[in-house]
């Protein structure tokens, strides 16, 4: 079943939110180059993304699925509209969509 099992968020740099919230939570971050950071292992993860070429505005929630393309068709089937087509990244690939109400999401997958 897909589920939302990621979260990001925009930052202007990764140290500060990674060390706010290491402190705050005692949440620890892998690091995935200068630009971004995240929690491994929860049930829901966390992401700092403070990348310039694949930058956000606002949070993302992201769903995890078995399948990226069957999923990017049932998005554009229900009506979704891809803003960020499929993309890869360390660990997996994934796509922006927004839905009819204008909220963006996520959708990934984890590949070895």
């Amino acid at each position: 079943m897909a589920r939302i099992s990621y979260v990001e968020l925009p930052v202007q740099g990764t140290g500060p939110a990674r060390d706010f919230y290491a402190q705050a939570f005692g949440w620890g971050f892998t690091d995935f180059g200068p630009d971004y950071a995240a929690t491994t292992g929860g049930d829901v993860d966390l992401g700092l993304n403070g990348s310039d070429d694949q930058a956000i505005a606002q949070v993302l929630v992201l769903v995890e699925v078995q399948d990226l393309e069957d999923a990017l068709a049932k998005v554009e089937a229900a009506g979704g509209e891809v803003v960020v087509p499929v993309f890869a990244y360390p660990g997996g690939r994934r796509f922006h969509f927004r839905d009819p109400a204008g909220n963006v999401l996520g959708v990934f997958v984890t590949e070895d």
